[in-house]
């Protein structure tokens, strides 16, 4: 077993999880910049099934990807609620409250990989 892969699994699937959600914030934050944009296709990406694949990849000791994109994953587009007549379908309030649940949920994943480390930590001195 190479030392990446313990320390992959040491880690587990939060590092990947916080350039995730990072990445998903830039997205989002296209399609934000975008909500006016006649014609533009508001995008996202499935970060639940990502992450299993993540996950599973970390488990089995397969390499991991650092991005979403070298996983192959593609952005999706999101279908519209309401549909707007210019056939934009970034709808503001949907993107503002995504962006603000991905920053929470960045946050949450930001504790954990912290008490990861923190662990780490204490093992390593013997505490």
């Amino acid at each position: 077993m190479s030392n990446l892969h313990m320390f992959d699994k040491a880690l587990g699937v939060h590092p990947f999880s916080l350039q995730l959600r990072m990445d998903r914030a830039e997205i989002i934050a296209g399609n934000l910049a975008n909500v006016d944009t006649p014609g533009f296709k508001a995008r996202d990406i499935n970060y639940k099934q990502i992450m299993q694949d993540v996950a599973y990849s970390i488990e089995h000791g397969h390499n991991r990807p650092l991005t979403a994109a070298e996983d192959g994953h593609q952005l999706l587009y999101r279908t519209p609620y309401q549909a707007s007549a210019d056939g934009n379908t970034a709808e503001l309030n949907v993107e503002q409250a995504n962006f603000a649940a991905n920053t929470m949920d960045f946050q949450t994943s930001l504790t954990f990989l912290n008490m990861k480390i923190s662990g780490l930590q204490k093992a390593i001195k013997g505490e």
